[in-house]
C-alpha cells in the first residue's frame, strides 16, 4: 500500500471534468468533506486508486456556496451533498436523489455554515457556539401560595 496523498485545489467549474477524469480511471469515492473557515467554506472530495489519495480542494465563499453535483458518476455523493447543503448551506446542482433541505433534523437551519450565530470553526480553530442561549424563565413555584393580605 502506498502513503502517497495529494492535495489539488480546484474552482467549482473545473469539478465536474476533473471527476469525471478520475472516475474514467476507475478512482473511487471515499468521502466528501465540508468545514467553515470564516467567510468561507471549504469542501474535500477525497478519491482512492490502488492505496492512492487524491483530494480535491475548493474554497467557496460561504455567502454564496455552490457546487455541481458529481452523484451522476459517483452515486452514493448524493449522501455527502444532501449533508452539505443541510448542515452547511451549499447549494448543490442536480444531485441524483435531493432531500431538499430535509436530509437532516437540526434545530438551527445550517448549523455549520458560517453565517450568522451559528456552529462552526473559524479561521483560527475557535468553537463558535450552535444557538444563542435560551432566554431564562424561573420555574413554576411548587409552594402552597401565601395568603394575600
Amino acid at each position: 500500500m502506498s502513503d502517497e496523498q495529494t492535495y489539488l485545489s480546484l474552482l467549482p467549474d473545473a469539478l465536474l471534468a476533473k471527476v469525471r477524469e478520475l472516475h474514467g480511471q476507475g478512482w473511487r469515492l471515499v468521502q466528501i468533506g465540508a468545514t467553515p473557515l470564516g467567510e468561507t467554506i471549504e469542501l474535500n472530495y477525497s478519491f482512492d486508486l490502488s492505496g492512492k489519495f487524491l483530494n480535491l480542494r475548493l474554497s467557496l465563499p460561504a455567502a454564496t456556496a455552490h457546487v455541481p453535483s458529481i452523484s451522476a458518476l459517483f452515486w452514493c455523493a448524493f449522501i455527502y451533498e444532501n449533508e452539505i447543503h443541510d448542515l452547511f448551506r451549499v447549494h448543490v446542482e442536480g444531485i441524483a436523489v435531493d432531500y431538499k433541505g430535509k436530509f437532516y433534523k437540526t434545530t438551527v437551519p445550517y448549523p455549520f455554515s458560517g453565517r450568522g450565530q451559528t456552529a462552526g470553526v473559524t479561521p483560527s480553530g475557535a468553537v463558535v457556539a450552535a444557538a444563542p442561549a435560551a432566554k431564562s424563565t424561573p420555574a413554576p413555584s411548587t409552594s402552597p401560595s401565601a395568603p394575600s393580605a
